[in-house]
């Protein structure tokens, strides 16, 4: 099923316990670094690094295909995907085929054959939204520029005096 509404996408974060991000990169001015750096501080669920170009990413081993993840830890929940869209079918066959509950396309990650095989096999599917970001607004740690500043406050900042 796609999920469109707010709600279903909290109520699938809400009970996932594992995610597998294929395509998690081990450079840290990458997109997928930081989504997958994030995610693991947050300790909703167990995250685990898909790259068969990286031996582990800040510690955490990185596994080359799903279907080597599954053999060690089983299908994860959700499998978010962090490649081009040209690669999003072959990422929604290995997902089917070890069993993965869900899918989640990354921002930009839009392929209606890929979307059309992981609705059809029953998947839940998410299209074009940051998990990082959803889980930021679910958790209340979305400011504007999209990260958590850490300071809550109802007082001004007061701008810096001039001086002439």
């Amino acid at each position: 099923m796609i999920l469109e509404t707010v709600a279903q996408r909290r109520a699938l974060l809400a009970r996932s316990h594992t995610l597998a991000m294929v395509g998690a990169s081990p450079t840290t001015t990458r997109p997928s670094y930081f989504v997958f750096s994030y995610l693991r501080t947050k300790g909703r669920m167990h995250i685990a690094a898909i790259n068969p170009n990286a031996h582990d990413i800040d510690g955490v081993v990185a596994f080359p295909s799903l279907a080597a993840y599954a053999a060690v830890h089983g299908a994860p929940d959700i499998v978010d995907v962090f490649r081009r869209s040209s690669e999003a079918a072959a990422v929604t066959r290995e997902a089917i085929a070890i069993g993965a509950k869900a899918i989640w396309y990354q921002y930009g990650v839009i392929d209606d054959v890929a979307i059309a095989l992981a609705d059809a096999a029953g998947l839940d599917v998410v299209v074009d939204r940051c998990i990082k970001v959803e889980t930021a607004r679910f958790d209340g740690g979305l400011s504007v520029g999209g990260l958590n500043s850490g300071l809550i406050t109802s007082k001004r900042i007061a701008p810096p005096s001039r001086s002439n």
